[in-house]
C-alpha cells in the first residue's frame, strides 16, 4: 500500500473517533429538567419527549457512521477506487466522459447505500415522534428529482473543471475558480426562483394584518419588502422555519406554513426582522464572498498536487488520472475543509446574535424570544448542548445563549 493511503485512512479514522467522542459529550450533558426559562413552553413531559428523540437520533447516528465509514475504509484497502478506474477505462477512453462516468457511479451508489437510512430516519423516527408528513410519492419525486439535479449540475461543474485541466495548463484551477465563482453567486442569487420550486409551492404572502405589519416593520429596518413568500413545509415535516436566500431584485424571505400556524404575528415580523437583518447586515453576500475565496484557496491546492502520482497510486491506479487524483485529493484535504468549515460555523454564530440584534432593534426582542422558544420546543431541540459540541457543530447558538443576549437587548 502506498503511504499516502495510511493518511488516508488516518484521516477517515481519526475523524470518525473524534464525531464520536463529541457526540457522547453531547448525550452525557442533557440535562433531567427544564431550563427555568422554558418551562413556559416546555412541560417536563414534552422535555422527556425531547431526550428521546435525541436519543433515537443519536443512536441512529451512530450506526449510520460506523456504517459509512466501515464501508470507505473497505473499499480504500481493497483499491476499489482503483478498480472502478479500469472497469470505465474498459468502456471508454475519453478523456471527459471518463470522469463524468467515474463520479456517477459514485455518486449511484453512495445514494443507493444512504437511501435505506433516509428511509429509516423519515418514515421511522420522524414518524415516531410526529415530525413527518413526507408521504411515499413525495419522498420517491425528492429522490428522483434530487438525483437528476445531482448529475445535471454536477455533470456540468465536473465537465469544466476538467475542461479547464485539459485546455488551460497548470493555470487550470485560476480559470476552474472563475468558472464555479460565477455559478455560486448564480445560484445565490437564483436558488428561490430556480431551484427550489422544483420541491415546494412557492406562493405570495397573503394581503392582510400580518402583511401590514410585515410592511412596516421592513421599513423601519430599511428594507424594500417585494418578495415575501409562503413555502409549503407542511408538506414534508411539522417542524417550522423561515430564510432569507439571493440580493439584488431577486432577494426573496421565505416562510414556512408551518412558521404561520405555529407563530402569532408579533412573532412572525420579529423572525422576519431577524431574516431581514442578515440581508441589511449583509450576511448573505459576505458568506457568498468567503465560500468563493474558500473555493480559490482549494482549487489553488488542487492545482499544486493534482499530478502527483502518489495521490492516484495510493486508490490503487498506477500512472496519475485527473478523476482519481481528484477524488484522492478530496480525501487528504478533509482535515483542512474541517477547518475552515469550523471558521465558517464560528463567524455564523456570531451573525446569528447580529441579526438577533437588529430584530430586537426594528421589530421586539420578547416576541423573538417567544419565537424562538416555540420553534426550539416544537422540533424537540435539545437546550443543553454540550458547549464543545457547539463549537464544533453548531451554526446557530443554543436557544439559552440567544435567549441571554436578547435579554440584554430588551433590558438597553
Amino acid at each position: 500500500m502506498h503511504p499516502l493511503l495510511y493518511i488516508i485512512l488516518a484521516i477517515i479514522v481519526f475523524e470518525a473517533l473524534w464525531d464520536f467522542f463529541l457526540g457522547e459529550l453531547n448525550r452525557k450533558s442533557w440535562s433531567d429538567k427544564v431550563p427555568k426559562c422554558l418551562e413556559d413552553v416546555y412541560p417536563q413531559e414534552k422535555f422527556e419527549k425531547q431526550k428521546q428523540y435525541r436519543l433515537a437520533n443519536y443512536r441512529f447516528g451512530l450506526i449510520s457512521s460506523a456504517v459509512s465509514t466501515i464501508l470507505i475504509l473497505m473499499v480504500l484497502l481493497l483499491q476499489g477506487f482503483g478498480w472502478l478506474h479500469y472497469t470505465v477505462e474498459s468502456f471508454t477512453n475519453h478523456k471527459y466522459l471518463q470522469p463524468l462516468v467515474y463520479f456517477g457511479a459514485i455518486g449511484l451508489a453512495s445514494m443507493i447505500l444512504s437511501l435505506p437510512f433516509s428511509i429509516y430516519s423519515t418514515f421511522v423516527i420522524e414518524e415516531k415522534f410526529g415530525f413527518n408528513r413526507t408521504t411515499k410519492g413525495t419522498f420517491i419525486a425528492d429522490v428522483f428529482k434530487s438525483l437528476l439535479l445531482g448529475a445535471l449540475i454536477g455533470g456540468f461543474l465536473l465537465w469544466l473543471v476538467v475542461w479547464f485541466y485539459h485546455s488551460a495548463g497548470s493555470l487550470f484551477w485560476l480559470y476552474a475558480w472563475g468558472g464555479l465563482s460565477l455559478f455560486m453567486i448564480f445560484f445565490s442569487k437564483f436558488y428561490t426562483t430556480l431551484i427550489l420550486p422544483l420541491f415546494n409551492k412557492l406562493t405570495p404572502l397573503e394581503e392582510g394584518d400580518l402583511k401590514s405589519a410585515i410592511e412596516n416593520m421592513s421599513q423601519k429596518a430599511g428594507f424594500s419588502l417585494e418578495n415575501v413568500f409562503v413555502m409549503d413545509g407542511s408538506k414534508r415535516s411539522t417542524k417550522a422555519n423561515a430564510f432569507f436566500s439571493g440580493f439584488g431584485k431577486n432577494k426573496r424571505i421565505v416562510l414556512f406554513d408551518t412558521l404561520i400556524n405555529d407563530l402569532d404575528k408579533e412573532e412572525i415580523v420579529a423572525v422576519l426582522a431577524h431574516e431581514i437583518g442578515h440581508y441589511r447586515l449583509k450576511h448573505t453576500i459576505r458568506g457568498t464572498m468567503l465560500g468563493i475565496f474558500q473555493t480559490g484557496i482549494t482549487l489553488f491546492l488542487l492545482g499544486w498536487f493534482i499530478n502527483h502520482p502518489g495521490i492516484s497510486q495510493a486508490l490503487g491506479v498506477a500512472n496519475p488520472v485527473f478523476h482519481v487524483a481528484l477524488l484522492g485529493f478530496g480525501l487528504l484535504y478533509s482535515p483542512i475543509s474541517s477547518m475552515a468549515g469550523l471558521g465558517m460555523t464560528i463567524l455564523s454564530r456570531k451573525q446569528e446574535y447580529q441579526a438577533d440584534e437588529f430584530a430586537a432593534n426594528h421589530a421586539s426582542a420578547s416576541a423573538l424570544q417567544s419565537a424562538l422558544k416555540k420553534i426550539s420546543t416544537t422540533a424537540l431541540s435539545n437546550p443543553t448542548p454540550h458547549p464543545w459540541f457547539v463549537f464544533f457543530n453548531y451554526s446557530h447558538p443554543p436557544l439559552l445563549k440567544r435567549l441571554e443576549a436578547l435579554d440584554s437587548n430588551d433590558k438597553d
